[in-house]
């Protein structure tokens, strides 16, 4: 009876001097409740009953979110998370162990008091465009309090900005009416081109069929004038009026077989006879006549006028 008893205290004291490590850890070891050594990853024994495990500390890379409520410069609280991916550092483990109670909640304060330093130094906008300026400040602030405890700090990272929910609802008001404001400018800048381009476009048209109608009158001109010398060389007999009369009588007949040609013509010429273009003509020379002697007695005042002053 007595040697089963003493067999199992030395199988239990053997399971409890044996420590097994897995990778990428480290245990600590306390010889009656003093710091004895570090166990690296494997195999360790310890003494039974004097030692003991006081902790185990894992060198992985590890990452904590800390939620944090903020202030910006135009007084605006915003609500942010802050991702810190800490390790420790191998030869700092006792560093890390004891000078720390709670390191992950004095790792968060830290965070907590570098935000609120950085964010109220900077609008809403700017804490949006800025946030990586914001992650820089804290990890540098945070690497340098956190390396006398053995943590190296590897990054910082804003994950989430989020502002007051009235707050981005103006903030996408002020947003769609900018983009409504732009499209407005750019819909109009449209319209102006078209009406400065349909407008060029008419003003060209109304030129090229300026140059078209006085085009067509010299040629109508040179028409008349061929068609009067031929008479004379032809008929020598009949006067200038005659010829005259021939033409327009002519070009009378021409403006009816053009007018009649058109299915969807609605011209009306008043009045609407042959002889009509007696009178036309006669019309037209009365009119050179007047106007000839119009031009012949200013030229005579105006000599008068002359003449009066080279007196004075």
């Amino acid at each position: 009876m007595i040697g089963i008893v003493i067999t199992v205290v030395l199988i239990i004291a053997l399971f409890d001097a044996v420590v097994i490590v897995p990778e990428k850890s480290s245990r600590v070891i306390q010889r009656l409740g003093k710091f004895n050594r570090i166990a690296g990853p494997g195999l360790s024994f310890k003494l039974p009953i004097i030692d003991r495990v006081a902790g185990s500390i894992s060198l992985k890379i590890q990452q904590l979110d800390v939620d944090i409520e903020t202030k910006t410069m135009d007084n605006v609280f915003v609500d942010m998370k802050v991702s810190v991916q800490y390790v420790i550092q191998p030869l700092k483990i006792w560093d890390a162990f004891y000078k720390l109670e709670d390191p992950v909640q004095q790792i968060a304060s830290y965070v907590f008091d570098d935000v609120r330093a950085e964010v109220p130094k900077l609008e809403l906008d700017d804490v949006f465009s800025r946030k990586e300026d914001i992650a820089i400040a804290v990890k540098r602030n945070l690497s340098e309090a956190m390396d006398t405890y053995g943590f190296e700090i590897v990054k910082t990272l804003v994950t989430d900005i989020n502002p007051d929910a009235r707050v981005k609802d103006s903030m996408n008001r002020i947003n769609a009416a900018k983009r409504d404001k732009e499209a407005a400018r750019e819909e109009a800048e449209g319209d102006k081109i078209t009406i400065v381009k349909r407008a060029e476009a008419d003003a060209e048209s109304k030129r090229l069929q300026g140059e078209g109608v006085a085009q067509q009158r010299l040629e109508i001109i040179r028409g008349f004038k061929e068609s009067v010398e031929d008479f004379q060389k032809s008929l020598s007999s009949i006067d200038a009026q005659e010829i005259m009369q021939f033409v327009l009588m002519t070009q009378y007949f021409d403006t009816l077989n053009s007018i009649g040609s058109s299915s969807k013509s609605n011209t009306l010429m008043v009045p609407h006879s042959p002889a009509a273009m007696n009178d036309f003509y006669q019309q037209i020379i009365e009119g050179t006549v007047m106007a000839k002697k119009a031009e012949e007695g200013d030229i005579s005042r105006r000599e008068e006028m002359g003449e009066k002053g080279e007196e004075r």
